[in-house]
């Protein structure tokens, strides 16, 4: 939890109470220094589910290797077509009026 990743995320969402007890005077110092300390576990957690979504992301071992695989029984692959046609008409701008 003492991450310096965690840290910095618990100071970039407790910078607006932060300043509002250094700078403008308008929280006291244990509101301020409570809220940084909130933020800190809040991080943490933010954080823990950022890497759980991200952990498989980019391993090369998941990508399978060779051909892609057939597909089971008598199924055929699906195949697709392009169409040729016209393309659509352009506009003048004398033709909008």
């Amino acid at each position: 939890m003492a991450r310096f990743s965690t840290l910095f995320l618990a100071l970039v969402i407790a910078s607006p109470a932060l300043y509002a007890t250094f700078v403008t005077h308008q929280l006291d110092v244990e509101t301020g220094l409570l809220r940084l300390l909130v933020a800190v576990p809040v991080a943490a957690v933010m954080l823990a589910v950022f890497r759980l979504v991200t952990r498989d992301y980019g391993r090369p071992g998941d990508r399978p290797k060779g051909p892609a695989t057939e597909p089971p029984g008598d199924e055929e692959p699906l195949r697709a077509e392009a169409v040729a046609g016209e393309p659509f008409p352009q506009r003048r701008a004398e033709d909008a009026h």
